[in-house]
């Protein structure tokens, strides 16, 4: 019941702000809550959410998927790690009926969950497939000439252009990477995104691990979102909840990416869970059930489920849960 009644809060929203211009002239405005509760009916039916065959991509499977490259030791006996990612432009599917002109990292958003450890050195070639000048810009330690920032170094690739960051992998935590051409917010609103662990040289202590990258998609290029996910698919994990096991340790890598809105949060069902701002520490700086987090910010969250049973997991912002961001772990 929860997921048909959600999914048929996203299928309301988007169609209530794809609406032909002369239609909207007379309209209520497009955030009027009344309007949105109006079309909810028109929109998902029975719990269907977007076709992961039509985008290549499959939010069941991003959730678990961490790309850890390929690997070679070199003559010093250090590792090198290697990845090639290609920028390109793919229409996605959101639901039903919905899509979104997005720029990608890898033909998917959010892009590929790089994964390294602490030491490594790190070799990301990049490709520009797109027709429009972009980067990669990691968040960590390194030189400047590897920022993927303009005026820097690689700076931002043009189109049919290529560019090769190397750096070594420092600090341990939680990062991310993001497209750092201009202007900034389009794209990133546009899907050049995604999360970039570096482990810590001794790991971490063995969990089913979980990455959760938000974002939001403004379907009608007027600088608002109207739909909001963990992993791209508003709703997919509700309409497919997360399956963990019962009192075994869970750890989710968040990171917050949506564009045009100042703050995100995390908050889980009857539940609490031990949080690492930036995953920089071994040990958490808290226990609770909600962390706020603003673009840019991210942490992992550490957690076991006493109890079977389904458990929701959502932003605390009530606007962006309706829209898309709210999902189910499957405890048993």
């Amino acid at each position: 019941m929860l997921c048909s009644l959600a999914a048929t809060v996203a299928g309301g929203v988007a169609h209530a702000k794809r609406a032909p211009a002369a239609a909207s002239a007379t309209a209520a405005p497009t955030h009027d809550p009344a309007m949105h509760a109006s079309g909810f009916m028109a929109g998902l039916r029975g719990g269907r959410v977007a076709d992961p065959k039509a985008n290549g991509f499959d939010p069941r499977r991003l959730v678990r998927d961490f790309d850890h490259g390929k690997t070679t030791r070199l003559a010093s006996g250090r590792v090198l790690r290697e990845w090639e990612i290609e920028a390109g432009e793919k229409e996605i599917e959101l639901a039903p009926g919905v899509t979104f002109p997005a720029w990608t990292y890898n033909e998917r958003v959010p892009g590929p969950a790089l994964r390294g450890r602490e030491g490594e050195l790190l070799r990301v070639k990049f490709v520009n497939a797109s027709g429009h000048p972009h980067s990669i810009h990691f968040h960590g330690i390194h030189a400047a000439t590897v920022d993927g920032v303009p005026g820097a170094g690689a700076a931002v690739i043009q189109p049919g252009g290529k560019a090769t960051y190397e750096f070594t992998a420092a600090p341990f935590g939680l990062h991310l990477y993001h497209c750092h051409a201009f202007p900034l917010a389009i794209h990133i609103a546009r899907g050049l995104y995604g999360a970039f662990i570096i482990d810590p040289a001794q790991g971490r202590a063995d969990a089913d691990e979980l990455v959760m990258v938000m974002n939001g998609f403004d379907l009608d290029a007027d600088g608002e979102n109207e739909m909001y996910a963990v992993n791209s698919i508003p709703f997919a994990y509700m309409a497919d909840p997360i399956k963990v096991a019962r009192d075994a340790p869970v750890r989710i890598y968040v990171v917050n990416l949506v564009e045009y809105d100042p703050i995100n949060s995390f908050h889980v069902h009857a539940n609490l869970f031990e949080y690492i701002p930036t995953g920089t520490s071994l040990f958490p700086s808290e226990f609770t059930d909600t962390v706020m987090l603003c673009q840019g910010q991210r942490g992992i969250a550490e957690m076991r489920f006493p109890n079977a049973g389904r458990y929701m997991f959502h932003a605390h912002q009530s606007e962006f849960t309706e829209l898309g961001w709210m999902g189910q772990f499957e405890v048993a």
